[in-house]
């Protein structure tokens, strides 16, 4: 006799479900693991972030940075990825005559994020090699005005060159993206959510290199820089407003350096 599904397979199999725990449950969670992270370092230092104190990084602490990472960008770029996860939905569930395509949206969005989760490692490992040459502090914020500007110099210069605007055209484009790349099946849906995140790591690394000029917790960087990732990717100004971008940053940089000691 089939066991009878359980209230939770039953919600997971579900389109409209699948899409909201990908949308917004997911992004929801990682944002309130970044709030309650923040305002603990930014506070008492007694709970949540008192791990990121310690002066030994072994495998366990390595461990929980790539966490934070791997959280926080989940709950920066899943909703720049709304478009796509959305086009999806509805095309997998017409493409199969009505069915399910639940199973297929859970892939595509971690094919995205494991993308992401591997950036995470590059930037845990950048951030141990910052620490240990002294140019980063324990509150993961920059040790010198130097190192700052000169994270903003990389990414000003970047919002101008084409490969990251190849890049940006892909993300702003969901509906060719899946034109192009339709994949069938579960894994073939994964292949796609990797693809894709590959073109929105080309896009948007070197922005994510801001959070080690503004404070990796810094929770005004973090949100400024979501939302500009979103408009980046959704509004019809865009692609101009990511050179827009770069002429901002290296003002910035330039007027770091000016006041510099």
């Amino acid at each position: 006799m089939t066991a009878r599904a359980t209230w939770l397979e039953t919600i997971l199999r579900h389109d409209r479900a699948a899409l909201a725990v990908v949308v917004i449950a997911i992004p929801l969670l990682a944002w309130t693991w970044v709030v309650v992270l923040a305002a603990d370092m930014y506070g008492p230092m007694s709970g949540a972030s008192k791990w990121m104190m310690t002066m030994v990084w072994d495998g366990p602490h390595l461990l929980l940075l790539w966490a934070m990472w791997a959280v926080m960008m989940a709950g920066m770029m899943l909703p720049s990825a709304t478009p796509l996860l959305l086009f999806y939905g509805g095309a997998a569930r017409n493409r199969d005559g009505g069915e399910s395509a639940a199973p297929r949206i859970y892939a595509l969005a971690a094919g995205y994020l494991l993308i992401w989760a591997a950036f995470s490692v590059a930037a845990t490992v950048l951030q141990r090699v910052l620490g240990r040459a002294l140019l980063f502090t324990p509150m993961m914020e920059p040790a010198t005005p130097y190192l700052a500007a000169g994270i903003l110099i990389v990414a000003g210069v970047y919002q101008f060159l084409p490969i990251k605007h190849l890049c940006l055209q892909a993300c702003r484009s969901p509906i060719s993206f899946l034109m192009q790349r339709w994949r069938p099946g579960v894994a073939g849906a994964f292949r796609m959510g990797a693809a894709h995140g590959i073109y929105c790591l080309g896009c948007c690394w070197a922005l994510m290199l801001l959070l080690f000029a503004g404070g990796v917790m810094n929770l005004a960087v973090i949100l400024a820089l979501t939302v500009w990732i979103v408009i980046e990717k959704t509004a019809p100004f865009g692609a101009h407003g990511a050179r827009l971008a770069g002429v901002v940053l290296l003002i910035i940089a330039g007027w770091m350096l000016v006041g510099a000691p």
